[in-house]
């Protein structure tokens, strides 16, 4: 009786003791370091806005790295600038979905975060026209945010054709629901050919089942931001493997639930 009593001492001492090592050393520490991150943009409204004032794509991807970096790391990855809207762009994107013809440096249509239009937009078609196309939307935030280096952040999302909008019955590309695949396609393209040294995620919008963008397309997210941070002067090193980032376990709970209840829905 008295050595059954030692051993369940041992066990349960070693289980506090693998318990204060997980928390000391591994969930506490990205917990605080997720927290001090967050911090930087306490208070910014993470959801970008149309020129009519309506809520649009949510904010989920950046970049930490001036704009010769951010250029170098997509043009690396084929992507390409997208024009701004007018006249001549509009009638060449329409041209390319009605004919089926490459367009890659078609239009995005802008969108407005803090007050702002985007300070650039890139894309990466997806098929014969400009009708279904990878692309993104970026906003500088500051000059020094991280590591002494520019923060960008960013909108993505996958055009997945062309409709009319619910809300002003304007032609407009219409988006894929899974914006959290989008912002995963972002990273893995950035990341295969070597232009992020690391990643780490910071709260977005917060987890959303039931978002709608500013053409009225159906949306869901974990709400998080996924955030690359560059290597410096675009060295590229393909050969490198760029690990995911590591959240807590909540976190990553929280990512799984939503996007399972989202591809169901």
């Amino acid at each position: 009786m008295k050595t059954s009593r030692i051993r369940r001492g041992f066990f349960l001492a070693a289980v506090a003791l693998a318990t204060w090592l997980v928390l000391a050393y591994f969930a506490l520490p990205e917990i605080w370091k997720r927290a001090e991150r967050q911090a930087v943009l306490s208070g910014q409204d993470m959801v970008t806005r149309t020129g009519q004032g309506i809520a649009g794509d949510p904010i989920n991807f950046g970049l930490v790295g001036d704009m010769g970096e951010v250029l170098c790391a997509f043009r690396s990855a084929g992507w390409t600038l997208a024009d701004s809207v007018s006249l001549r762009s509009s009638i060449r994107i329409a041209g390319s979905v009605m004919l089926r013809r490459p367009d890659p440096d078609a239009p995005v249509s802008p969108l407005f975060y803090d007050g702002r239009m985007e300070d650039m937009a890139l894309q990466l078609p997806d098929g014969f026209s400009a009708a279904r196309r990878h692309h993104i939307r970026f906003w500088k935030i500051g000059d020094e945010v991280f590591e002494h280096r520019p923060l960008w952040l960013a909108s993505a999302s996958y055009d997945r054709g062309v409709g009319l909008s619910h809300f002003t019955l304007q032609v407009t590309h219409r988006i894929a629901p899974d914006l959290d695949a989008e912002r995963e396609f972002v990273g893995q393209q950035l990341a295969k050919v070597g232009a992020i040294r690391s990643f780490f995620q910071i709260e977005g919008v917060g987890p959303t089942l039931f978002g709608k963008n500013g053409g009225g397309d159906p949306y869901f997210t974990d709400g998080d931001v996924l955030i690359g941070v560059l290597r410096e002067k675009c060295e590229l090193k393909p050969e490198v493997a760029t690990a995911p980032p590591d959240n807590p376990p909540h976190v990553d709970l929280t990512s799984a639930l939503i996007h399972t209840i989202g591809v169901r829905k």
